[in-house]
Parts: C-alpha cells; sequence; structure tokens
C-alpha cells in the first residue's frame, strides 16, 4: 500500500471516529437529568400492597379461631343460626362428624382402618372393647386408660390419653364430639352396636367427676 492510500486511509478512520462521538455526545445531551426523590407510580403501588397486608393481617387475626383444624363446619346451618335455634343432627352426619374427629386424631394410634397396632394400639374394629358396654367405653374415653389391656385375646400395652373435660388435662373434647366418635367406631369396620348419645356420655361424666388419672384394665372390669 502506497503512503498516499495509508494516509487517505488514516483519514477516512479519523472521520469516522468523529462521526460516532458527534452522535454519543448528542444522545447524551438529549437524555433528560436526573430528578431527586421518587416517583408516584412506585409510591402507589408501595402504598397499595402495604394496606393490603394491613387489612390481610386484621382479618385473619379476627377469624383465627384459634387456627382449629375443626373450625370448619359442614352442618352449618345460617338460616337457623340467624333464628338462634340448633339443628338436629340425621344419624349420617353424627357418623360423618365422628368418622373426621378420628381421622384427625385416633387414627395415629388405631390406624384408619381401625386395625391398631400389634403389641401397642388395640384394634377397633371386632373388639369387645368398643361393642361391648357403652359406659366401659365411655369412661376409657373420658379418662384415658393406662397399662395392659386385652382385645380378642392379645395383648396392647399402650397408653390410652384422656379426651374428656376431665381433672388431670385431655383433649378437652366436649359430650358431643365424644359422643360422635364413639357411635362412629361402634358402627366402622363391620362392627354393629348402638349409638351413644352425649346425654350419656354428660351422665357418665358427671358419675366420675372427681375422678382423675386414667382406668385401667382391671378397674373396668364391673363394666364388662
Amino acid at each position: 500500500m502506497s503512503a498516499d492510500q495509508n494516509k487517505n486511509l488514516t483519514a477516512e478512520r479519523g472521520a469516522s471516529d468523529e462521526s460516532i462521538q458527534k452522535v454519543h455526545a448528542k444522545l447524551i445531551s438529549e437524555k433528560p437529568e436526573p430528578t431527586e426523590g421518587f416517583k408516584k407510580t412506585p409510591l402507589f403501588l408501595l402504598g397499595f400492597v402495604s394496606t393490603m397486608i394491613f387489612v390481610t393481617s386484621i382479618y385473619v387475626v379476627h377469624y383465627r379461631a384459634g387456627f382449629s383444624p375443626m373450625v370448619y363446619d359442614e352442618r352449618f346451618d345460617p338460616k337457623a343460626a340467624t333464628a338462634g335455634g340448633s339443628k338436629e343432627l340425621t344419624p349420617e352426619q353424627v357418623i360423618a362428624a365422628g368418622k373426621k374427629s378420628y381421622l384427625q386424631v385416633c387414627a395415629t394410634c388405631h390406624q384408619a382402618t381401625g386395625t391398631g397396632v400389634a403389641g401397642t394400639y388395640p384394634p377397633l374394629a371386632a373388639s369387645e372393647w368398643v361393642v361391648g358396654n357403652e359406659e366401659r367405653l365411655i369412661r376409657v374415653l373420658l379418662h384415658g386408660l393406662n397399662g395392659p389391656v386385652e382385645v380378642e385375646g392379645k395383648t396392647y400395652s399402650g397408653a390410652m390419653p384422656a379426651f374428656g373435660k376431665v381433672t388431670g388435662g385431655g383433649y378437652n373434647w366436649n359430650e358431643e364430639k365424644i359422643s360422635q366418635v364413639l357411635t362412629y367406631i361402634r358402627q366402622e369396620w363391620g362392627n354393629k352396636a348402638v349409638p351413644i348419645a352425649k346425654d350419656k356420655v354428660t351422665e357418665v361424666l358427671n358419675t366420675e367427676k372427681a375422678r382423675a388419672k386414667p382406668w385401667t384394665s382391671g378397674e373396668l372390669d364391673p363394666f364388662k
């Protein structure tokens, strides 16, 4: 390449660089100057989100009901509640309510199938304790049961906690809930025994109101 060609090429490159610089300078000059503070739109969104979080928190706290899993009640009748009356449950509803409570708590030991755990938690299916004397069964649920228990010729050693509103603590279930669970297990897994009424649970509870400890199998022999 000759000296003249090199000179021309250098001049063209210089002109190109100068043009690019001019374009960049123009673009920079056209940009708006940055301003201090915040734009209105982000501030509005921040305020809206904060308000929603605040309102939602108040709603949850007000209607949390202790976060109890039993808060929802499919038996609720808005008309009856407005009228101040109470709705009598059908046998099917009693069974459904008892099953719900059983699966939430009792199934942990006695299993959803009612077969229990060998050597530890007795079965409820085909159990003489379940389909037998209702007063014995009620006492077991109200105050609990300690020590070995024999069911269908087999021994089980797991402890049964108290479920009633009794001295010494427990699950603190009311009489209606206990009657529903007992009615359920007496008519499930092939069991065929009469339902247990809430009034019967109340009667037994009043009779044993001074008791503050679980039963043993031997103590319950008179109620076979």
